[in-house]
């Protein structure tokens, strides 16, 4: 047993490496599958088209990058039950997507034993929200340059 002043330190990173990779694959796997729907797209001859057609491919992007967060979330929170730190998976969820997000409320805190997957997730959220941004950004700059090939 740790004592107050003490972080335990290997299982936390370990853990949270692994659920780290987790998180990468699956925005990865979204990443991948947002080109392959603007591709898509692009190939009806949708992108630059029509207004509705250009709000319609960001609002879908946005989407698929806002469900991959929301799956992350819910991984960090099946790390959470599985070691122990929440008997509810709904408290686990709130208290992960809090550290995801780098909120920090501070109102729930985890056991010295696992403390420290709160700043390791909150890092791989601040990761996954800028390759999120990236992605965003490059749709939005295609679908202007699409539409208006002067920019």
């Amino acid at each position: 047993m740790l004592g107050k002043d003490q972080v335990a330190v290997f299982l936390p990173m370990l853990a949270g490496s692994i659920a780290t990779l987790c998180t990468i694959l699956i925005h990865s796997v979204t990443l991948g599958a947002t080109v392959r729907f603007f591709r898509y797209e692009r190939g009806l001859g949708r992108v630059g088209s029509v207004v509705a057609f250009n709000l319609g491919i960001f609002a879908l992007a946005m989407l698929f990058a806002f469900a991959a967060h929301l799956t992350e979330i819910a991984l960090w929170a099946a790390l959470f039950v599985l070691c122990g730190e929440f008997k509810s998976f709904g408290l686990a969820f709130y208290h992960s997507a809090v550290n995801y997000t780098t909120l920090g409320y501070g109102d729930l805190i985890m056991t010295p034993s696992w403390k420290l997957l709160g700043p390791l997730e909150a890092a791989c959220g601040a990761l996954m929200f800028g390759v999120s941004t990236a992605m965003i950004f490059a749709i939005a700059q295609r679908l202007m340059h699409a539409k208006f090939s002067d920019l």
